[in-house]
């Protein structure tokens, strides 16, 4: 059995309170710790307590004056920020910090060999926040944060991120489209929020090829998404040869998640996981690294999330 992390923020992810009834709440990474105790995989995984993410390395991707404007609106006990939908309290600037760090945390642990691959269970999560605005429930955007964290922390130059949440990640994509380092591929329901990510989407300047959107209609299953990883992802992951590989690990994809119309089974985050691992492998990268982001049904959630956590786990 390969060893795989698990970084949590088990003081401060529960004070991001978003009310009782926005769908991102504490009780998802709740859902998914206790159900991992019970199906026995909580034992097999490293656990990582994460710490807050330094200001150097949230400045990578956000402005200076955005990150104190997110601490001072949530210090003044706001109730939302920029948008409507991201809701906040004065505990959620602390939970936005060690969300980014357990990412950065995971990548120390992944590069050192530790662990070959690991999983984040936080929030909030990240892929929607942009340079100096937050959306979609997202503040710091992790994955991103992560990605400039591999490159100057560790040295890495090639990055690819796999973005399978049913939301695009507006906020990653628009960090890296000039970047021809880092490589964005995302799978998402289309049309739909944030409204980005449209095929036709492929980066900028010398970034363009860089960016690989694959927009799936309100319907789409696991053929659909099988085809996506197979016949498009894999190909050009594996001539772009990432030196790691995030994944923005989202699972309101699945078929019975209230946030969106695309019909994974739970089966099917396993069949892209070891897609990616393939990618991973046959590359040599250091290895995966995997980062919460949507997911909002009390039950297909934590079940998706052992899925994907038995394929980062099998021999």
């Amino acid at each position: 059995m390969r060893r795989v992390a698990l970084a949590t923020a088990d003081e401060e992810s529960p004070k991001h309170l978003t009310g009782p009834h926005h769908p991102e709440r504490p009780e998802r990474v709740e859902l998914i710790l206790a159900h991992l105790r019970r199906c026995g995989l909580l034992e097999q995984l490293i656990p990582i307590q994460a710490q807050p993410a330094g200001p150097e390395w949230i400045e990578l991707v956000h402005e200076p004056a955005y990150i104190r404007r997110v601490e001072q609106t949530c210090l003044r006990s706001e109730p939302v920020i920029d948008s409507m939908d991201t809701e906040i309290s004065p505990g959620s600037y602390g939970a936005a910090l060690h969300a980014a760090g357990a990412a950065l945390k995971l990548c120390d642990a992944v590069v050192s060999g530790k662990a070959s691959a690991g999983f984040a269970a936080m929030r909030p999560p990240g892929h929607h926040a942009e340079h100096a605005l937050a959306m979609g429930f997202c503040l710091f955007n992790n994955a991103a944060i992560a990605a400039r964290y591999l490159q100057k922390r560790h040295g890495l130059r090639r990055i690819l991120i796999v973005d399978w949440d049913v939301h695009h990640g507006n906020g990653s994509q628009h960090a890296f489209e000039k970047d021809a380092d880092v490589f964005y591929f995302s799978t998402h329901q289309y049309p739909h929020y944030p409204g980005t990510g449209a095929a036709s989407e492929k980066g900028e300047g010398a970034g363009v090829g860089a960016t690989l959107n694959v927009p799936m209609r309100a319907g789409s299953g696991d053929a659909e998404y099988r085809r996506a990883f197979e016949q498009v992802l894999l190909p050009a992951a594996l001539a772009f040869r990432p030196e790691a590989v995030l994944v923005s690990a989202g699972f309101d994809a699945h078929r019975d998640d209230p946030l969106g119309e695309i019909q994974l089974t739970e089966g099917m985050y396993g069949e892209m996981t070891r897609i990616v691992r393939r990618i991973a492998e046959e590359s040599s990268a250091v290895g995966v690294i995997s980062l919460l982001e949507g997911g909002y049904h009390p039950v297909a959630m934590p079940l998706s999330v052992e899925s994907h956590l038995r394929a980062l786990l099998q021999d």
